[in-house]
């Protein structure tokens, strides 16, 4: 009586992949690789959240397509704007984080210099230094690369949601490789990833809407040509 009584209680359970893409049922690394490929694939997307890297913690607030992207990223030190397009890359920031770039760069009073970037956008040239690691942050495919890694031996999790959306939840190595939460609405996008070892948490919306992108006008950016101010 009591094996009837629990298949009939298992038959009556809800499936919880039920009206879903189906990746649910997936083995783990083929549900990685559907996000993956899904986010490979997509025209845009908004990311947003927190990214710890040598001990530096840097908030970010992307939207990113194939040919640029635009947002904010703010750290412990300093906030700024990038803007990126056609691989044209641009910065901006307040008179405060300039005189930091000198001071930090010269050891003197860069505030005349300052002043005049306040809030205008500075073209950084693909020759300085800064353009590697800034434009890092306004491309799609590197960004979402580096972002979306996870580590060890991938296993299935849980069912979840992000947002009001449905999810499958994948770790590496039981969650400190990482956990991704992938949509079970339509294609299976990332959702969110809480990165391994507390290396932040990171929100993926607005997979394939378009938003406008262009350079900014003539009397709102500075363009120094092969090298970005850093002191005298």
């Amino acid at each position: 009586m009591c094996a009837s009584l629990a298949a009939a209680l298992t038959g009556c359970a809800e499936d919880p992949d039920a009206g879903t893409n189906g990746v649910g049922k997936l083995a783990a690394p083929a549900i990685e690789a559907k996000a993956r490929t899904a986010a490979e694939g997509a025209s845009a997307v908004h990311l947003t959240g927190n990214l710890v890297s040598r001990g530096h913690t840097y908030k970010l607030d992307m939207r990113l397509k194939k040919n640029g992207g635009s947002g904010k990223v703010a750290s412990e030190a300093s906030t700024f704007q990038l803007l990126s397009i056609g691989g044209d890359l641009y910065l901006k920031a307040d008179a405060a984080f300039w005189s930091h770039e000198k001071d930090s760069k010269s050891g003197k009073n860069g505030g005349s210099a300052a002043d005049k970037l306040d809030a205008k956008y500075v073209k950084v040239p693909s020759g300085d230094p800064s353009y590697k690691e800034l434009s890092g942050f306004t491309d799609k495919a590197v960004l979402l690369d580096g972002v979306l890694g996870l580590h060890g031996k991938l296993t299935r999790g849980d069912h979840g949601s992000v947002a009001g959306t449905r999810t499958i939840r994948v770790s590496g190595d039981g969650g400190s490789g990482g956990t991704l939460d992938v949509s079970l609405k339509g294609t299976p996008y990332p959702l969110r990833l809480q990165r391994g070892g507390g290396a932040g948490v990171v929100q993926l919306t607005d997979w394939d809407k378009d938003f406008a992108l262009s350079a900014p006008a003539k009397d709102q950016m500075v363009d120094y040509g092969k090298k970005i101010p850093r002191g005298n």
